[in-house]
């Protein structure tokens, strides 16, 4: 028997799915848990807590409740005549499972969740950078709090990039089968339509982008920065200042149009190089695109994540958007300047040097009546195709990030004329 607002709930995109209004085949965001429970009962019950608690029951008369240890709550309780029990919730509750022979008072199997020692996996979805620096941290702190044989399933780029800096993990890409006795697995992901918080226990643009993988996993929300493998030491002896002005949508660019330009020009004058450390020197849709801002050096390209670490790591600081490089020089350990205005503050890690004009439209993305569209380049759900089109950014000036530049501990003086 199958809990019915399981069997109802609609199935939540993770942020690795695109959105389209008319939806076509597609493969799933995460490889499904295995077909059968895989942790045995007696008389043939089987159970795990792989994509929730799960259930299975032979032909018979029994009586089945499910309950939430930690809050002492009775999910689910119901006469079956055999087959699946599944919870509604997805994330992490420390389930409890007792199952009766109908009509008798005394259970014959009672489990509460219990992870030391057993095998559990924690899936990322793939294709992206900053995400990731944000969510695997948890499940470090996960397999600390349980005392879990730990696997995570990640895209296969970023394995070498935190093998060394967690090695009581098991970290494997998405093709590596399922261990067979498999016994819990979580996914993480940004789970946009997911109302009724089947996925997640509260909607992510609530609680930030980064900690929103805590709260699946239930541990400490507290920031945290992964431990990431950084290739040979400083390779460019003058000062210099990295920056990377090009995203996956406009939304987060900086919109306005001399910016860059201005801000590259303030660093120069301080005897800064430059380096734009984008993948893409060029980029965009239609008719806008951003190039590589005059001035600046071509550090463009497909370079190993590791050399990326590098050469932040031992920049002055870091210029950048909401986007995974910025992620990645947070974890460096560089000073990082943000110039978001399309996500609240609380949507990313701490930084002093924050950039975010409040005299205009900012933080649709945290707003929960505006979904995102994976597929609209151009996607600004309050202002499209008005005068205010990214006003969120356009009117972050070139004079506000200087005076947030003047901040930084350090920031060398303007030359002399």
């Amino acid at each position: 028997m199958t809990d019915p607002v399981a069997s109802s709930e609609k199935q939540a995109e993770a942020r690795s799915e695109t959105a389209s209004a008319a939806p076509s085949p597609r493969p799933p965001a995460f490889p499904p848990p295995p077909e059968k429970p895989t942790q045995q009962g007696p008389l043939g019950l089987l159970y795990d807590f792989n994509d929730g608690c799960r259930l299975f029951l032979p032909s018979g008369s029994w009586h089945v409740q499910l309950t939430d240890i930690d809050t002492g709550n009775i999910l689910f309780d119901t006469d079956s005549d055999g087959g699946y029990v599944m919870s509604s919730k997805k994330y992490y509750v420390r389930f409890g499972i007792e199952v009766w022979k109908r009509g008798e008072t005394s259970s014959l199997f009672q489990h509460k969740y219990d992870a030391r020692g057993k095998n559990v996996r924690i899936q990322f979805p793939v294709g992206t950078l900053g995400d990731m620096m944000a969510w695997f941290p948890y499940a470090e702190v996960f397999q600390e709090q349980h005392q879990c044989r730990l696997t995570c399933a990640l895209s296969e780029t970023l394995i070498e990039l935190f093998r060394e800096g967690y090695p009581q993990l098991d970290l494997v890409g998405h093709k590596k089968e399922y261990e067979t006795d498999c016994y819990a697995t979580y996914n993480i992901g940004l789970f946009f339509d997911d109302t009724e918080c089947v996925r997640q226990p509260c909607d992510f643009r609530l609680v930030g982008l980064h900690k929103t993988s805590a709260y699946i996993l239930g541990v400490d929300p507290q920031a945290r920065k992964p431990r990431i493998a950084i290739a040979a030491g400083r390779q460019i002896e003058e000062p210099y200042v990295c920056i990377a002005v090009q995203s996956t949508t406009q939304s987060k660019y900086w919109n306005n149009p001399n910016g860059w330009l201005e801000t590259v020009r303030f660093l120069k004058r301080r005897g800064y190089r430059v380096l734009c450390i984008d993948q893409k020197k060029t980029h965009g849709q239609g008719l806008t695109w951003t190039h590589l801002p005059h001035g600046a050096e071509d550090f463009t390209g497909d370079h190993p994540l590791a050399e990326r670490a590098a050469l932040l790591k031992h920049a002055d600081f870091f210029i950048g958007l909401s986007s995974g490089l910025s992620w990645l020089a947070w974890a460096a350990g560089t000073p990082v300047v943000m110039i978001s205005g399309f996500t609240h503050p609380s949507n990313e890690f701490h930084t002093p040097y924050r950039v975010i004009n409040y005299h205009t439209c900012n933080s649709c993305w945290n707003d929960q009546h505006h979904r995102f569209v994976h597929d609209d380049f151009f996607w600004c759900p309050r202002h499209k195709d008005t005068p205010r089109h990214y006003e969120c950014t356009r009117l972050i000036t070139a004079e506000q990030v200087f005076a947030v530049l003047r901040t930084i501990p350090g920031l060398r003086a303007e030359a002399a004329a």
